[in-house]
């Protein structure tokens, strides 16, 4: 048995501990991925929050056979999902660059070009934020959680040609609004 399910298992006898175990485990990861689902970080730590209470409330209902993180992201992105739908909002452009909030400086980059290297980190997140919430959770699914179509498919409940055209939309819309830092890249 792998050591997420134990932990499901002795939570659902009782042991709660062990369901903060995971949600250790998983917190960071799971807001570093929110952030650009939901838009904010104010809003991430809201849908990570409420993402972890309702996987507690509906423990009893996870497979298994399943890996817990994707059961665990789905949960989340619906509750993000939710959330945009009540609060219709857009994406807000406050993220973080990483979950200390700010980009590691390169010692071996000067000061000038350190600031070409936010503006461009600057920019993409502005691309992303850009996206429809559809493309965006795909983008974010595959790119920063590095999951694979099919994984996607099943956290999206999307057939895996929803999850490749989507992604395919996404790569286009985000190269058409980064094709100027791309021309200066090359």
């Amino acid at each position: 048995m792998n050591a997420d399910l134990q932990l499901i298992d002795e939570t659902l006898h009782g042991r709660s501990a062990a369901f903060g175990q995971l949600v250790r485990k998983y917190e960071n990861r799971l807001y570093n991925s929110m952030v650009y689902v939901a838009g904010s970080r104010e809003d991430a730590l809201d849908v990570v929050q409420n993402a972890f209470v309702r996987a507690f409330v509906k423990l009893h209902t996870f497979q298994p056979y399943g890996a817990f993180y994707p059961w665990l992201y789905r949960i989340a992105f619906n509750e993000a999902a939710s959330n945009h739908r009540q609060n219709k909002r857009t994406v807000s452009l406050d993220y973080i660059r990483d979950t200390t909030g700010s980009e590691p400086v390169d010692p071996e980059l000067g000061p000038e070009q350190q600031y070409e290297e936010d503006q461009h980190w600057q920019e993409i997140q502005w691309a992303i934020a850009a996206l429809s919430e559809e493309q965006r959770a795909v983008l974010v699914l595959r790119v920063f959680e590095g999951c694979r179509y099919k994984a996607i498919a099943e956290i999206l409940d999307l057939p895996v040609s929803t999850v490749r055209g989507r992604l395919h939309l996404a790569r286009l819309q985000l190269r058409e609004q980064l094709s100027g830092m791309l021309a200066i890249d090359a």
